[in-house]
């Protein structure tokens, strides 16, 4: 398995960011955390409403060249890496159905379950009691076992919003613990 990695100049925030933005803007607490921070778009969103907030990702010069500069960065897969108990966390999941993984960004791996199962299983370790964890995932996955997963792992889920774009339906689930 080949992967890719992208510079951050080539991570705008995305139409998925601005999905997820405009359904968590107005979420508070003590602490957050931001898998995949990316260009740090939605970390340091999330700095205005949280005392802690932490932004994750696997790509170590993403994390170095943030577009939007935020504090509290680790590299690691998902929140392996963590032992903190989070009130809030996030995930732009990487969802596309994929044969193989060559761009760990976006691609999901089979069924666009293989990669966020990963993610999931991290997260169930560091959502606090009453605890959510948002994710954007995509009518081109099979979103559906995303959420009986997220339920299995004793999760209550429900589908907050769905943008329609033109080759995809973006689906924002919450799953509270």
């Amino acid at each position: 398995m080949q992967t890719k990695f992208l510079k951050n100049e080539e991570y705008p925030p995305s139409e998925d960011t601005f999905f997820i933005v405009k359904n968590i803007e107005d979420e508070k607490g003590d602490c957050a955390l931001d898998i995949g921070s990316g260009s740090g778009y939605l970390t340091k969103l999330l700095s205005k409403n949280f005392s802690l907030v932490v932004g994750t990702d696997i790509n170590f010069a993403v994390l170095k060249d943030q577009t939007y500069k935020t504090q509290n960065l680790v590299c690691c897969s998902g929140s392996d890496a963590l032992k903190i108990k989070f009130d809030f966390i996030v995930c732009n999941l990487p969802y596309l159905a994929t044969d193989e993984i060559l761009d760990i960004a976006t691609d999901g791996g089979a069924e666009g379950f293989e990669i966020p199962k990963k993610i999931f299983d991290s997260v169930i370790n560091n959502i606090a009691e009453n605890g959510k964890f948002v994710f954007v995932t995509s009518s081109l996955s099979n979103y559906q076992k995303l959420i009986d997963y997220a339920q299995k792992l004793g999760l209550k889920t429900r589908i907050m919003a769905k943008k329609k774009l033109f080759f995809e339906e973006l689906i924002l689930v919450e799953a509270t613990n």
